[in-house]
């Protein structure tokens, strides 16, 4: 039993510290995929700074937010809204794309 207790306690501070703002980070930015198209399609983030994407598909049929770049695959279901964490980043230019409608969908993290 003190081993369950140890567990959902240690859930439970993992779960508080997540919601909690990480230290320097600015506010989510937002980015929406609509008719396989990112709007913006060109971010710019303070070099040297984690920061909070929060990625929105209005589209009928999923979506894939891809960046080697960044390391984030995520796969998005029509309305839904995912939360991508990035950073700190060396100043550069760094490409994500929709992997489902590459040829569409793309965009650009540049950090300064």
């Amino acid at each position: 039993m003190a081993s369950k207790a140890i567990y959902f306690r240690c859930l439970a501070v993992g779960v508080v510290a997540s919601l909690l703002p990480v230290a320097g980070m600015a506010a989510p930015l937002s980015l929406v995929l609509e008719a396989h198209h990112f709007t913006p399609d060109h971010i710019v983030v303070p070099a040297g700074s984690r920061f909070k994407l929060l990625v929105t598909s209005h589209d009928t049929t999923p979506d894939e937010f891809e960046s080697p770049d960044l390391r984030v695959e995520k796969i998005l279901l029509p309305g839904q809204t995912i939360s991508v964490m990035a950073g700190p980043l060396s100043p550069g230019r760094y490409k994500f794309y929709d992997d489902y409608h590459p040829e569409a969908a793309h965009g650009i993290v540049e950090a300064k």
